[in-house]
């Protein structure tokens, strides 16, 4: 799919020179990256809020000031053209809350491609940073606005309209595009766009990037266009915290700092735009292990009237921690969906796990597939010799092929691991498919841990692609109080099961307990069994409860050196800090898991009120486009009482409003048939169209011309030039027609059906 991008744009900047664009112009028709830089992964794809003219036909493109001479063209574009839209302001404003980020972007782009005379859809496309979720757009064009918006759908049959994925969804796990309508040519389009994403901790640091690296093309041509670009960011964390800025990609100005907070502000014109994503890091100055609670009042159109909370704990700066000693089993899926390049990244991700193992740790690997397969039957100390003779085990069985059994192996695993002392014993499950008997595996775990030992088997679990059941690995690895992550990018997956490994290698602090918790009434936690606290990340937990919160909240746990472990943290109001949409996303992914386990239509009723509440998607929620008909809306207004009186149901239409589908945007519950066909995440099922200059070309002779030509030749013939393609054309129907000259004769005009 993204490289069907890619090749869309890739065309439309072909296509975009044969806009005239005058005499006054600051800089060349925007050009196509050269071919070295073209051939570069992702080299066309958005690294900033982009937006495209969907060009089918090729006719309508010119300039819209200045209409100029332009060669006919034959066919259409299909699929279509990208043509990038010049941009003509930016601003960007950006608050950090603990550890999350909410991005707001308002730009202006002008539709400077098409005829003044004609119309195009435009596709904006709008890349996030780590862990983003769409948030909302808004579009505002010459007498029409557009605004997205969240609602509860009992039907997700995406098949009552063809059309649902041009309208929007994701390019990749991290890239959301969505098409507005039918735009005149020459119009301005101001959008603004909402996300949030995840602020990364490394290294005692917290660090945020937004994708802010825009292409040269889509700067104004014009000598006497104005560019100017604006970026603000607010940086909010508990009160009384010392703030440490550390990098900053752009030059900002500071606007405020005080303790627990700080802004900074970049306003000016431009040569052109930025050619950097934006980087902003800092440090809470700590050098122990320290923390916090927030509290926050529920707002009066809340559903839930209960308190809310807010618990943080940090591993501090100090990087001569000492951690965990480890019995990790590593057991990784083998199957047939596993094969080629997915199985060499997780062979490459596994080697290097091996490599970080300190002598003193143990550990074993576990590969499955239909069946399991043991490096050892006893855990192994991680000596130089041990993870030579491990490294090649891996290059000798890791071979794609077979089923999925992922309860055999994880059995196996946590009965190695119960004799474990002295250390965490960890499982870090790896597989890309879905099994029927997810829930018995989760009931097998869950009843091991109750009757297990003090600190029983973690479970660190990573998902491969879209085909698993990431709520299933979720509710896995919180029942094993460990971590969960996922590659739904596939060219990820090294990066991303290496950084879980290491959350997984680096734990500090253990059996976390809140005692306060249990006098409270109506309480939940999310997640509901506390996890670790490793060097690599903060640990939060938030919730909702009923009753009193002392002054003070006491953390126990047990160290790496297996002393006991006790700080007082203190409660504090939250200000300023919207808690709900802070804790929103997690609380979604967390309920959601639940009510999979649970088969609960109730706690899916609820994730649908918080998603549509905080504005997250969920499973149970689905994005549509509002269109709002200005001139309609006028014309309405003296109507409108009216009208809701008698026909209520009719009143989106007397606003002059209209109502898109967006497609289903949750990652869904696993895919069975694919995991049980042994179908390799990210392949296309899907063969291409043919190009439509060949289906209006072949209307009599269709069948014989589908015996006659394989899908590749078609495929070959559709990136011909046009004077060919006609002339091609021409001939095929030439040939089409003598050879079926009986069966016309026969059919067509006698009126005989077969």
């Amino acid at each position: 799919m993204a490289e069907d991008f890619e090749r869309a744009v890739d065309d439309g900047l072909k296509l975009s020179k044969r806009i005239y664009l005058g005499k006054d112009r600051a800089v060349a028709p925007p050009k196509p990256p050269a071919s070295m830089e073209r051939s570069s992964a992702n080299a066309l794809l958005p690294t900033a809020p982009m937006v495209y003219a969907v060009i089918y036909d090729p006719k309508i493109v010119d300039n819209p000031d200045i209409p100029s001479y332009q060669p006919h063209v034959y066919g259409r574009c299909d699929p279509p053209a990208l043509i990038p839209l010049q941009m003509k302001g930016i601003e960007m404003d950006v608050d950090c809350y603990l550890d999350t980020a909410f991005v707001t972007v308002s730009g202006s782009w002008r539709l400077h491609c098409v005829m003044g005379s004609r119309a195009c859809d435009c596709r904006i496309a709008i890349p996030m940073g780590h862990q983003g979720s769409i948030l909302g757009v808004e579009v505002s064009v010459p007498g029409k606005s557009y605004s997205t918006q969240l609602v509860v759908m009992e039907d997700n049959n995406d098949n009552e309209n063809g059309n649902l994925a041009q309208n929007g969804g994701f390019l990749l796990p991290n890239i959301f595009t969505l098409t507005i309508p039918q735009i005149d040519g020459g119009s301005n389009l101001s959008i603004k766009i909402h996300w949030s994403q995840k602020l990364v901790y490394r290294t005692g640091q917290f660090s945020l990037n937004v994708p802010f690296t825009f292409p040269d093309f889509v700067n104004p041509v014009a000598k006497r266009i104005s560019k100017r670009e604006k970026i603000q960011i607010n940086v909010n964390v508990a009160p009384g915290s010392e703030l440490l800025c550390k990098t900053i990609s752009h030059p900002l100005k500071e606007l405020k700092r005080h303790a627990g907070s700080m802004g900074f502000l970049s306003d000016s014109e431009v040569l052109s735009w930025s050619k950097t994503d934006f980087d902003f890091s800092y440090a809470v100055s700590s050098s122990h292990i320290n923390g916090g609670v927030l509290l926050e009042s529920a707002s009066l159109h809340d559903f839930d009237q209960r308190e809310m909370f807010y618990i943080y704990l940090s591993p501090g700066e100090i990087q001569s921690k000492k951690v965990f000693k480890k019995d990790i089993i590593f057991v990784v899926d083998i199957s047939g969906s596993m094969r080629g390049k997915l199985i060499n990244d997780t062979k490459n991700a596994l080697f290097s796990a091996l490599s970080k193992l300190d002598p003193d740790d143990s550990f074993t690997i576990i590969a499955f597939n239909g069946e399991s397969y043991l490096f050892s039957k006893s855990m192994e100390s991680a000596s130089k010799d041990a993870v030579e003779r491990a490294i090649e085990w891996i290059n000798m069985n890791f071979v794609a092929g077979g089923g999925t059994n992922i309860s055999h192996p994880l059995s196996t695993a946590l009965e190695m691991l119960s004799s474990a002392q002295s250390s965490v014993p960890i499982i870090f499950l790896v597989t890309d498919g879905t099994v029927e008997d997810e829930r018995h595996i989760c009931a097998m775990v869950k009843n091991h841990i109750i009757n297990g030992e003090s600190i029983c088997p973690r479970i660190y679990t990573f998902g491969l692609g879209p085909f698993c059941n990431h709520y299933f690995l979720r509710m896995l690895a919180m029942i094993g109080r460990g971590q969960y992550d996922a590659a739904l990018d596939l060219n990820l997956v090294e990066a991303q099961m290496l950084a879980l490994f290491d959350k997984a290698s680096s734990l500090i602090l253990a059996n976390v307990k809140m005692d306060i918790l249990d006098d409270l009434d109506e309480l939940e936690v999310y997640p509901s069994h506390i996890p670790d606290l490793s060097s690599e990340g903060p640990l939060i937990l938030s919730g909702r409860y009923k009753g009193n919160f002392p002054e003070t909240l006491k953390v126990k746990g047990i160290l790496a050196d297996f002393s006991n472990f006790v700080i007082d943290m203190k409660i504090q109001k939250a200000k300023d800090m919207p808690l709900q949409r802070v804790s929103a996303r997690d609380q979604i992914e967390h309920l959601t898991a639940q009510a999979w386990l649970s088969e609960n239509k109730q706690l899916e009723q609820k994730v649908a009120k918080l998603s549509l509440l905080t504005g997250f998607m969920s499973e149970y929620t689905r994005m549509i486009i509002l269109e709002d008909d200005l001139k309609k809306v006028k014309e309405s207004a003296g109507t409108k009482e009216a009208s809701k009186k008698s026909h209520p149901q009719n009143e989106a239409n007397v606003r002059g409003q209209r109502m898109i589908l967006l497609p289903h945007l949750g990652i869904g519950f696993g895919n069975l048939t694919a995991t049980a066909e042994n179908t390799p995440p990210g392949s296309e099922s899907n063969l291409p169209e043919v190009a439509e200059i060949f289906k209006a070309a072949t209307n009599c002779c269709e069948t014989l011309f589908s015996y006659c030509c394989c899908m590749c030749c078609i495929q070959c013939c559709s990136r011909i030039n046009n004077q060919c393609a006609t002339a091609l054309t021409q001939l095929c129907i030439g040939l089409g027609c003598f050879g079926c000259l009986t069966c016309c004769t026969e059919i067509c005009c006698s009126g005989n059906e077969g």
